[in-house]
Parts: C-alpha cells; structure tokens; sequence
C-alpha cells in the first residue's frame, strides 16, 4: 500500500496561488469602486476567481473558506446570468471585501500552521440575505437586459432554476442534473513538464466536473495516494471520461483554471465508449456516413493549419460538427515557483561566496616579493567575473515590483475615506518599481502608517476643505522611484500640512525636546523630527487610527532597521510629504574600505564624490570648536571619526590623512581618515542585538583578511 501523501507541497501551492487569485480579485474591485456597477467582464473574472478558490479549497478540505467562496460565487454567477442589472454596487463591495479580509484571515492562519476555524455564519448570511436582495430586483423589474437573452444552450434553464428557487440556506449556483440528452466526452489534460504537484491539479480538475456531474471517471486512479501519479500524469497527461449536460466551451472553461497546463483536447464520443472506459482508444459506432463535402471546401480544410491553441472541427458520423481544442504545441514554462526560504539560502551561500573570493584574493602568502602571480591573477580576475554575474543575477532572482504593496495601500485608503467621511482620490506613481523581497516585507508596516497618517492627520475634512477654499476631492498620491542608487517612497498629500509653532508647543509641553535650544534654532525640518519622537501626538482625540502618540517612532526604527531615512516635508495649509529614502538591496554592496586609528570601517561607494589631500592653510576653526575645509572656493565642515568614535593611534594632522567628500540629498560632509585600503563588495551583516547602537553605524562586514569592518551610514554621519 502506498504511504500517505504529504500534503506540506499542496499547502504552499495553495497559498501562493490563491494569493494571486485574491490580489487579482482586490485590484478589479478597487478599479470599479468609483463606478454603479461591475461590467461584464469583471463580473466573469470574479466568477471564475471564487470558483477557482472554491475548489481548491474543496480539495484541501478548508470548509470554512470553500463555503464562503461558493456563496459569493453564487451572487456573481447570478449578476453573470443576469447581465444588467441593477444591484446595489456598493453594499456588494462591501460584502467582497469582507469576503477578501475573511480568506486572507483564514490564509495567515494555514501559514503559521493552523486550522482555518473562522467563523464564516455571520458573512455566509449577509451574502444570503444580498442574493434575496438580487431577487427582488429581477421579479420587480422583469430582469436586465441580458437575463432573457440565450448565451449558451444551457443558459435559459439555468436562470429559470435561479430564479424559481427557494432563497433560504440555498444556493442559486445548482449543478443541473444529467437529461437524457447527456453527452459524453473523452478528455486529456496534459501539463508542462516541469509543474509542481500536478496530482493535485488533476484532481482539481475532477472536483470541479463533479459539481455538475456524478458520471466522472479519469486515470490515473490513485492520483492522492499513489507517490508515482504525479511523474505518470506528466509523462501520459491525465484522462478522464466525463456524461453531463456539457459543452465543448463549457468543459474549457471548467478546466482550463492555471497557467500550469499545456493543453485540454476534448473529444465527443458515444455511450459505448463511455462505458468501454479507458480500456482502447475512442471508436466511434457505426452510423451513416457524413454528407460530401464540396471538392473546393475539402481543400480548403486540407490545407488550414490550426495554430496552436485555435479550436478545429472534428466530424463524427451521423453527428454535427464538434468544435474540439486543438492540442497546442507542446511550450516548455518559462517559470517555476520556488520557496522563498531555499532563496534566502541562495542569498546566504552567495555572502559567504563573496567573503571566500576576499579571502583568496587577499591572502598574505600572496605578498611574497618577486612572487610570479601572472596565472593566478587570471584565474582571479575570471573568478571575480563569474562572481560578479552570479550575484547580480541572485539579486534580480530577489528583486519584486513594489506593485502589490501599493495595492493594499490603495484599499487602506479606500476603507479609511468611507469610515472618516473624507473624499479622497489616491494616485498611485512608479508601483513597478523593484525592490530586494526582504526590503518590501520590512517597510510594508511602515508604509501603512504613513498612509494612514496621510489619510486621518493630513487630509481635512470637506466642510474644512470647503472653509479654506480648497477643491474636492482631497488627493493622497503614492511614489516610487530610483534616486542614486536609492529607492525612494513618498506619500504626499494636499491637506492641511504640519504647523511649526503647533508642533514646538507640543513638544515643549511633552518635555521632549532634544536641548534647550529655543524655536528659533531649530529648522522646519528638525521640528518636523519630533512628530517622530515616542509618545509624541498632536491628535486631540484618539480614534481607531491614530492619537495614541505610538507609530511613527517605530516607522523610524523600522526603517532604520533596513538602512533607510524618513524625510518630512511640509507647508502649512497645502500638505505633507513623507519620503523613506531606503536602499535597493540589503545583501552585498560596493564598499571602499579604509582605516582609521586601530579600527576598520567601509562606506558605499556611491556616497563618495571625491577623495582630498588638504593642507592646513585650507582650514577653518570656528569659536565653539568646529572645524570646516575650504576646497575650490567652497567650505564644507569637517568630522573627524577619531574624535566621534574615541578611536586610538589614528592621525591628527589633517596633511598626513585623507580627506572624504561625501555627498547625500544635497548636503556635503569631509571625513578624515587615516588611509584607504581598497575596494571591495560587501556582505552586509546587522549589528547583534546585544551590541548598543552607534550613531552612524549601520552594519558591519568581515574583510578577506577575516577582520571585522563596520559599515559607515553617510545620512547618520550627516545629521551630527
């Protein structure tokens, strides 16, 4: 007896792709928010979606979230038959994003590897209640448009039965009952080769056929149980018999649910075949032989070659014309899934590829005078090529449109405009911008806070908007962007902005300021920090969003987390700006590598615009201590790391150092160093959490020569 099968595949493969199919499902009701009613095309699409997540979900034994698919499958399929009527759009968006929140719900619950135990009675009867709504609306009206027309053959029975049924606990989506004028098909599903757990896409594709039908037979039999049915069912394709009130475009939309297949070829046979089963191929009985066709027509076919995926006629005798999809060409997939864990892996082994690359090439037994490196350093150079490739090709492996994000900020903003009583019109700009997997999940929360500062803080409300003679609808606008090696994400809004004097006052009254330097002192920038600080709000009333003086201290520390900054930009009575400058990637960057005193750092390579040998005819000494370098008729302040850092034996005479200009969102710094020690690429390691945190430290590295470098954060060293 075949072992069990194991199910640990199954569930990833269900997560993931019905996350897709309910990301889709957001985006086209978001797209039609702002509209009276879904079209038809969104109505068939958010049909064929729930029954896509029905059944699967039916296969998985997830009850809970197959039932509130089904039902909300049940109010489309009924708009579907119904084309043009007029429902009540936005109680039925409500009633989808409910459903959306209770998957998604349920979903996080099967990650974390729990049972999906949600209460589902509440929403399975609102949805109950909205199709008796439906129903009211066809009986009052004689029905849309569309219901009285015929689609298909099967069309007018079905929206007779819907409409004729009791609407308590029913659904209207039945499975019609085989007539007697049931047909008969011989079906193939064959998979690209290299698709994961087609056992269970084919016996997806059954669960979905025995809805409408007990007569479904298909072979390989044992597709759960037996481990060899997924490697049989690539190899063969996956057969099935199937009796029903069936057409050929009927089956194909049934079927045809994932990118995963190849090709469907259905074929019409007869009863006998039926019955004979699988045990020969399709015979069809004898019967009288088909009308001639013209000598011009028999041409005209002989010559016609289908492309692949057209649909080609198939003659049986003493029957009309089958339509039959032709088995398409077979195409090898272009892509695979692959867990995210075995990338991470990936990433890990490709770090400490690069550490192992450092360690050759800067071996001290290589220092040997008059040593002979010729061939070695060939062999290095193509090493560090390979290398190179390797990384960059992992690092666009990892790389991710910040597409999804904005999606749900464009929800967030939805549901918060409805609560708050606001009109808000949300832009979004750049979404396919790409960036690392691991940096989009760490700013994702943080993303949220500040749209939703945006939409609550930022944004008035319409009498307040109307007072101050600004126009409606208020607008909160969304923005990614490359920006020197830099991403950068802001939220800008037009509402009421950030009030200086207001924002002083408070943090005086807080007892938070960071000195005792008086308002004055501070620039618009620095006072906009303090919204920042912990504890701080200006929110007189604490809602369900904000008020409560905790956020955006951890939206900073977030951010710093990943090597990014917030910028805050504001003018009073036109609006806010937030930005988080973060970087692309977290994993290896370019680093020039340098020593100060006793101590190793490494800054990235873009921050540095020049490298100075200056005298000390060309500095500055302030009053107070500072110290500033005139360079080419420009002064630019000077920041020794001796001095920030306590560092021992490191050089005082600026003459017997290097200076750094580094340049960052338009402010310049000079660091002195010691001496520079040479290039190279970095893996990025975070500071252990048992290490207290230093300003304008960012990471640390460990060199070729095994010693340990820190990795200098330039917009932290330019806030000193």
């Amino acid at each position: 007896m075949a072992e069990e099968f194991n199910l640990d595949g199954m569930v990833d493969i269900y997560i993931y792709e019905n996350g897709q199919l309910l990301e889709n499902l957001e985006e086209i009701v978001l797209e039609t928010k702002d509209d009276d009613a879904f079209d038809e095309n969104s109505i068939n699409e958010i049909f064929r979606i729930m029954h896509t997540i029905k059944g699967s979900s039916g296969v998985m034994m997830y009850d809970n979230i197959m039932k509130v698919s089904h039902k909300l499958e049940d109010i489309f399929y009924y708009l579907r038959e119904n084309i043009g009527i007029e429902e009540p759009h936005m109680e039925l968006t409500d009633i989808v994003f409910q459903v959306l929140d209770f998957i998604n719900g349920e979903m996080e619950k099967i990650k974390d590897g729990n049972d999906p135990d949600g209460d589902n009675a509440q929403l399975i009867d609102l949805m109950e209640k909205f199709l008796v709504k439906l129903k009211g609306v066809i009986d009052s009206s004689g029905g849309g448009e569309g219901a009285a027309e015929t689609k298909t053959e099967a069309a007018p029975a079905a929206a007779t039965a819907s409409a004729s049924i009791d609407l308590g606990p029913n659904q209207f989506y039945i499975a019609p009952q085989a007539s007697g004028d049931a047909r008969c098909f011989r079906i193939k599903i064959t998979y690209h080769e290299d698709t994961q757990m087609s056992n269970l896409r084919a016996y997806s594709a059954t669960y979905a056929l025995k809805e409408f039908t007990e007569d479904v037979h298909y072979s390989p039999e044992d597709i759960l149980t037996d481990e060899n049915s997924s490697d049989l069912i690539l190899a063969e394709g996956f057969r099935m018999l199937v009796r029903g009130d069936f057409t050929e475009d009927k089956l194909h939309e049934l079927l045809d649910t994932t990118s995963e297949i190849s090709s469907i070829d259905i074929l019409e046979c007869s009863n006998a075949e039926f019955e004979r089963g699988f045990s020969g191929e399709p015979v069809h009985e004898e019967s009288s032989p088909a009308p001639a066709t013209a000598p011009e027509e028999q041409k005209k076919e002989a010559e016609a070659e289908p492309q692949p995926g057209d649909y080609v006629i198939q003659k049986e005798a003493g029957k009309a014309k089958q339509i039959t999809k032709k088995k398409k060409k077979e195409v090898k997939q272009a892509f695979m899934s692959v867990n995210i864990d075995k990338m991470n892996m990936l990433m890990d082994l490709m770090g400490e590829m690069v550490i192992a690359e450092s360690v050759v090439l800067q071996n001290p037994d290589l220092q040997v005078p008059n040593l002979d490196l010729t061939n070695f350093q060939k062999a290095a150079s193509q090493l560090s090529k390979i290398t190179t490739e390797m990384q960059e090709l992992i690092m666009s492996m990892r790389m991710m449109p910040l597409t999804n994000t904005f999606q749900k900020m464009n929800r967030t903003v939805f549901d918060m405009s409805r609560k708050l009583g606001k009109n808000i019109e949300f832009e979004m700009i750049g979404d396919t911008t790409e960036v690392d997997k691991n940096i989009i999940e760490n700013i994702s929360d943080p993303l949220m806070h500040l749209v939703r500062n945006s939409v609550d803080h930022g944004v008035e409300m319409p009498e307040e908007r109307a007072a101050a003679g600004k126009t409606e609808p208020a607008k909160v606008t969304l923005e990614a962007k490359n920006e020197g090696g830099k991403v950068w994400i802001s939220v800008r809004d037009n509402g009421k902005g950030l009030s200086r004097n207001k924002l002083y006052k408070k943090a005086w009254e807080n007892g938070i300021l960071p000195d005792n330097r008086v308002e004055s002192d501070y620039t618009d920038k620095e006072i906009f920090q303090f919204i920042t600080y912990p504890g701080f709000s200006t929110k007189e009333k604490v809602t369900e969003f904000s008020g409560r003086g905790v956020g955006m201290d951890v939206v900073v520390k977030n951010i710093q987390k990943i090597g990014g900054v917030l910028d805050i930009d504001s003018v009073e009575g036109e609006g806010t700006t937030m930005t988080m400058k973060i970087p692309l990637t977290m994993a290896i960057i370019d680093g020039i590598v340098m020593r100060n005193g006793n101590m190793k750092f490494v800054m990235e390579t873009g921050a540095i615009k020049q490298f100075i040998r200056v005298t000390d005819d060309q500095l500055i000494h302030e009053p107070n201590g500072e110290e500033y370098v005139m360079i080419r008729g420009e002064c630019y302040p000077i920041l020794r790391l001796s001095q920030k850092y306590d560092l021992e034996d490191a050089v005082t005479d600026v003459e017997e150092g290097v200076m750094l200009l580094l340049e960052y969102e338009g402010n310049t710094l000079c660091v002195l160093i010691d001496e520079l020690i040479g290039t190279q690429e970095i893996v990025v390691k975070p500071i252990p959490p048992y290490v207290k945190k230093v300003h304008g430290i960012s990471g640390c590295t460990q060199l070729g020569d095994g010693s340990i470098a820190l990795i200098l954060d330039v917009s932290g060293l330019m806030q000193d």
